[in-house]
């Protein structure tokens, strides 16, 4: 079972990782956050990166370590990983590595639900989400295959690695799904359920 965070927000999560490499303000947490591709994992805007910056504070898990004045840019306080953020961190991240989580996805939900929808519908919604899905994944591969030519190790590679994994299982769920719902048998039994009721 999942452990109740200080600060339970993934963006804090990945802030704590950051500042292992080194202490930084808010923004330059951003700044790499985007240039390493985690945008693509975590959504944040920039003032929610500074309000978890100001949680992790708060919690103990992160402290100022100095306020950097420059002529040309308003200031800008630097924070450091504490010794509490640095096992917060290294907790947080072997829970989440080790032990399954249930998750909510949306498409799970439209999933039980989907009888709701004429079946030829449903087969042409999912028809479309299937080429949506061969489109992510092929933009994927070419990604890690840009970044692998340019030297990028795999370990940094392996979210995009993880989604195209991901993807592509669902992609064969939902080309078996539509050839179920092309079935005789579910039709007449969707006509036999809703066919009063449309």
């Amino acid at each position: 079972m999942a452990k109740r965070r200080k600060v339970g927000n993934p963006l804090a999560l990945a802030v704590l990782a950051e500042l292992v490499a080194e202490p930084m303000h808010p923004y330059e947490m951003g700044r790499r956050l985007k240039e390493h591709g985690k945008d693509r994992d975590i959504k944040y805007t920039r003032s929610s990166l500074y309000m978890v910056v100001e949680q992790l504070r708060k919690a103990g898990f992160v402290a100022e370590q100095e306020t950097v004045r420059d002529t040309q840019r308003p200031e800008r306080t630097v924070f450091a990983l504490t010794e509490d953020g640095r096992r917060e961190l290294d907790d947080w991240m072997r829970e989440l590595v080790a032990e399954p989580q249930h998750e909510y996805p949306l498409f799970g939900v439209a999933l039980s639900l989907l009888a709701v929808l004429p079946p030829a519908e449903a087969v042409d919604l999912l028809a479309r989400r299937l080429d949506a899905l061969t489109a992510q994944v092929e933009e994927i591969r070419a990604r890690v295959a840009t970044a692998t030519e340019q030297g990028v190790p795999w370990i940094f590679l392996i979210e995009d690695e993880y989604r195209r994994g991901v993807q592509e299982a669902e992609q064969r769920f939902v080309a078996g799904l539509i050839v179920s719902l092309k079935e005789p048998e579910y039709l007449r039994t969707w006509q036999q359920f809703f066919g009063s009721r449309t």
